[in-house]
């Protein structure tokens, strides 16, 4: 197991993680709201003047996806959130389009240098990672902002990068053990399709030199059930990264992976609470963050859309930023209620990654007589798979109290990912 130590930053008592936000704060403000179009209009709208900004923050308006993407949509091609002239920027990014259209987002030299040292500082450093390492990314390096920060990060550390970019999973497979990398980076659904792959052609991750993988992307390196699979048919020790493109790097897992950290000594966390709008310091909501090192294309308490549940309080790890406890839980607007029983995507990937023979699944969900019905379906992993749909049925029953269709679809018929999975999804 990792034994990474946290840095003097990630142990901080609230006194000094809050003047240290708070100056850092005084000067991003003064810096954006100089010239940048978009805040200007949103505080004057707000009726708060630009030197308030700091003292005025709890009636600062958050800021929403929709309102980035209709201001690009206003603005081609990058909107007015840009505090400095495009030639100040050295990189475009963009979403990954999950949750609507793509966001375009631009990096100056100093912002993607942000990135690359919070990964480096904080992400590889509490799974172990150093300059030792090499790391391999199972990532297409298209323009969605992916692992391209993760990259960076490895390289600021000295590591050897090695890019799986445009193979097939079969490729990538053999690149591991060509090349030995001791480090892996992918969404939790590939590397669970990676060592599907790999088993099926006989070559054995397990023994390969992988001793570590950094997941990103969907809750599942923090779910037990999904990151002990990792664990053991990769033979590696699984840790969780939390990120935005429009926010950027925001949490790491540490040795005890209960959940995230975020990196409160780069950004300002806050909990929302859905129903009332009132926002916390702990507690379950959605998440809101401001971004401390992004000068160029900021967000201002940004509605992220993620469900947590927020604790404040010393880890076994030593570290005292705010803990996610178990991750991303999911998005806000992810949860559904089926047969009276608040269900969210991650709670039900729970259970079914119970399963060893389970391959993979799908959720789909429905309307019939007025009420919200979920239907599974499970991918066995080997042709004999009598009673999987009846265990698994039961299973989610006595975890989530709640009674739902489970049947068997035919082996290798259901979709693979190599980034964010789609299991989750509504029937017209």
């Amino acid at each position: 197991m990792s034994d990474a130590r946290p840095d003097q930053r990630e142990r901080w008592t609230d006194r000094a993680r809050r003047s240290s936000q708070r100056e850092r704060l005084g000067a991003m403000l003064d810096e954006v709201l100089a010239t940048n179009a978009f805040y200007r209009r949103k505080l004057a709208a707000a009726g708060i003047a630009p030197g308030r900004a700091l003292e005025a923050w709890q009636d600062l308006p958050f800021t929403t996806k929709t309102e980035l993407s209709d201001d690009q949509a206003a603005h081609p091609p990058y909107g007015t959130d840009l505090t400095y002239p495009l030639e100040r920027y050295v990189r475009l990014h963009q979403t990954s389009g999950t949750t609507g259209a793509p966001l375009r987002i631009l990096d100056t030299a100093e912002s993607w240098a942000w990135w690359a040292r919070v990964w480096a500082d904080h992400v590889y450093a509490a799974a172990g990672v150093g300059g030792g390492d090499r790391v391999f990314f199972c990532f297409s390096f298209g323009p969605f902002i992916g692992f391209w920060s993760a990259f960076a990060g490895a390289e600021r550390l000295g590591a050897l990068c090695v890019s799986g970019g445009a193979q097939s999973t079969s490729e990538r497979a053999a690149a591991i053990v060509a090349h030995g990398p001791t480090v892996l980076l992918s969404t939790p659904t590939y590397a669970l399709r990676l060592a599907e792959v790999a088993r099926a052609e006989g070559v054995d991750l397990p023994s390969s030199a992988l001793r570590v993988s950094i997941h990103a992307g969907e809750p599942g390196a923090s779910i037990p059930a999904t990151r002990e699979r990792i664990e053991r048919e990769l033979g590696v020790e699984a840790f969780d990264h939390t990120g935005a493109t429009e926010v950027g790097p925001t949490g790491f897992s540490c040795a005890a992976r209960d959940g995230v950290h975020l990196v409160e000594g780069e950004l300002v966390a806050e909990i929302r609470d859905p129903a009332s709008g009132a926002v916390a310091e702990e507690g379950e909501g959605e998440l809101v963050l401001t971004n401390l090192g992004r000068w160029g294309m900021p967000v201002i308490r940004y509605r992220t859309g993620d469900h947590v549940v927020a604790a404040r309080e010393t880890c076994g790890c030593g570290r005292t930023w705010l803990k996610l406890r178990g991750g991303i839980l999911g998005r806000v607007d992810d949860m559904v209620i089926a047969r009276g029983v608040n269900v969210y995507p991650s709670a039900l990937e729970a259970v079914i990654r119970r399963f060893a023979d389970v391959a993979e699944y799908r959720v789909e969900v429905y309307d019939e007589r007025g009420m919200t019905e979920l239907r599974v379906i499970v991918e066995p992993a080997r042709a004999e798979s009598d009673g999987l749909d009846g265990a698994v049925a039961d299973a989610i029953h006595r975890a989530l109290g709640l009674r739902c269709e489970v049947t068997l679809a035919a082996p290798g018929s259901l979709p693979r990912y190599e980034l964010k999975a789609k299991r989750f999804v509504r029937l017209v």
